[in-house]
């Protein structure tokens, strides 16, 4: 006899699927989710036929405000988010990086503007192939997408 584990579906809320098992985590902790009083879903190392294993987190009753969704296009730049609407999926998008990211990042410069005055940080998103640069406002520093320090 076959057994299965079932999930609660969602009412409400959002998913976020597709995440590199190794960049699970990180979401938990960019959503701050460990303070979180919703029900939360969060699978790792599942099997995916695309990626070998993925991750999936579930949050129940809650949506994601730009700057969060900004965060995890950083690190899991191929995730997908889902809204869930009364049980029915009611949006479905890729994650993709804007033009532009405003308070998301902090800036690797240390005589950088925004590490010495309070100054919100900007960054330009440079796309070259594969490679996703972010560069400064201010001080023209460039950084790669996977060596960004985001803020919390």
């Amino acid at each position: 006899m076959e057994k299965e584990l079932k999930v609660a579906a969602l009412c409400n809320g959002t998913v976020i699927d597709h995440l590199p098992s190794n960049q699970v985590f990180k979401v938990v902790s960019i959503l701050q989710l460990e303070n979180c009083k919703n029900q939360i879903t969060i699978g790792n190392n599942l099997d995916s036929k695309r990626m070998g294993t993925k991750g999936i987190v579930k949050i129940s009753d809650r949506f994601l405000k730009e700057d969060e969704v900004n965060k995890i296009a950083l690190i899991a730049p191929n995730a997908k988010i889902n809204i869930i609407r009364n049980y029915e999926v009611v949006e479905k998008y890729a994650l993709t990086l804007p033009d532009e990211i405003r308070d998301v990042v902090r800036c690797v410069n240390p005589k950088c503007i925004t590490n010495n005055e309070p100054v919100g940080t900007r960054f330009h998103v440079i796309t070259d192939g594969d490679q996703v640069l972010l560069k400064c406002h201010y001080c023209e520093r460039e950084v790669k997408r996977e060596e960004a320090k985001i803020n919390n």
